[in-house]
C-alpha cells in the first residue's frame, strides 16, 4: 500500500506540478491537467508513452481523450488521496508532453 503524502511532502512534490499547470481536484485529494496537442496522433502518442510509464510505476491514471485533448486526473485510491506515485507520474507526463 502506498502512503498518502504528508503536508510537507505535498508541498515538496505537488507544488511544482501546480506551478506547471496541474490543479487540485476532488477536494485536494487529486490533481488534474488538460493536455492539448496538435492533433489526434500526437495525443494518442502521448497516451501510449504515458501508459508505458504508468505500467512501470504500477500506477494508472484516470484519463479521457477526445481528438487532440487528453484530460488526466491522478490520485491514489489505496491512500485516499495524493501519494508520491501521483507526483512521479504527473512529472513524467509533463516531460512526455514536452512541458
Amino acid at each position: 500500500m502506498t502512503d498518502k503524502l504528508t503536508a510537507a511532502e505535498h508541498k515538496e512534490h505537488i507544488s511544482p506540478l501546480l506551478e506547471n499547470g496541474w490543479t487540485l481536484a476532488e477536494g485536494g485529494e487529486a490533481i488534474h491537467k488538460e493536455f492539448v496537442f496538435a492533433n489526434f496522433v500526437e495525443a494518442f502518442g502521448f497516451m501510449t508513452r504515458a501508459a508505458i510509464w504508468a505500467e512501470k510505476l504500477n500506477h494508472h491514471p484516470e484519463w479521457f481523450n477526445v481528438y487532440k485533448t487528453v484530460k488526466v486526473t491522478l490520485t491514489t485510491h489505496d491512500a485516499d488521496g495524493l501519494s508520491a506515485l501521483d507526483a512521479k507520474l504527473g512529472a513524467k507526463m509533463d516531460q512526455l508532453a514536452g512541458g
